[in-house]
């Protein structure tokens, strides 16, 4: 069991921390890859790429340090485990909406991966503006002498949703800025992303060619 105390200096460089992060870093290869498969078989089949980029990351210690402590949590390897899922992260940008909800349901379809959590911001955005589709889901890797179930996050956002994420989080965390002023940049981004959204349901209804999809069959 990893029950080291993460609160340590050297606790970073240890072999239970560098084990569990290990963990983490294979789960994410097979989740980027079960993605890049999909991608390849609409490229073959369809002449098109549902997936216009994939980015990863896995928090950093002092980001685990800080959630947990936040919450009340014990700082252990195992609350971490059980608390955080999302240490390891992983976000798929498309062109269209509609590919984003496909996308999703083809992952979920594969019998070695589990759903955990759903939260749709596209159909309930939140109050800011923000729109992503997440999901917290297990998928199991395969190790020497054991197989282990780890949780990843996955988002899934269109290129005008991750444009604007982008933008909102430079902006909105200037620290030279009056409240007021910033009060008004929390306005006006909650213009934008109406604006993004019409763009990516417009873009959506021009896509009106590819409506049909024989995988999803």
């Amino acid at each position: 069991m990893l029950r080291a105390s993460l609160d340590d200096d050297y606790e970073e460089k240890s072999l239970p921390y560098r084990q569990l992060m290990t963990y983490y870093r294979c789960a994410l290869r097979e989740v980027e890859t079960k993605f890049r498969v999909l991608d390849e078989q609409f490229s073959l089949y369809y002449d098109r790429n549902p997936i216009e980029s994939i980015e990863t990351r896995i928090k950093s210690q002092t980001s685990v340090l800080k959630k947990l402590k936040k919450r009340n949590l014990p700082l252990t390897l195992e609350s971490l485990q059980e608390n955080l899922f999302d240490i390891a992260g992983i976000r798929i940008i498309s062109s269209f909406q509609d590919d984003i909800y496909m996308l999703s349901e083809l992952l979920l379809q594969q019998d070695d991966v589990h759903l955990i959590e759903r939260k749709d911001y596209i159909e309930h955005p939140k109050p800011n503006g923000y729109r992503s589709l997440h999901l917290i889901i297990e998928i199991p890797i395969f190790l020497a002498n054991e197989k282990r179930w780890i949780k990843v996050e996955v988002q899934f956002r269109t290129i005008a949703m991750d444009l604007w994420a982008s933008l909102e989080h430079k902006l909105r965390y200037k620290k030279d800025l009056s409240q007021d002023r910033l009060d008004e940049i929390a306005e006006d981004l909650l213009e934008a992303a109406e604006i993004c959204s019409q763009l990516d349901n417009k873009m959506t209804k021009l896509k009106l060619s590819e409506t049909k999809h024989p995988i999803l069959k």
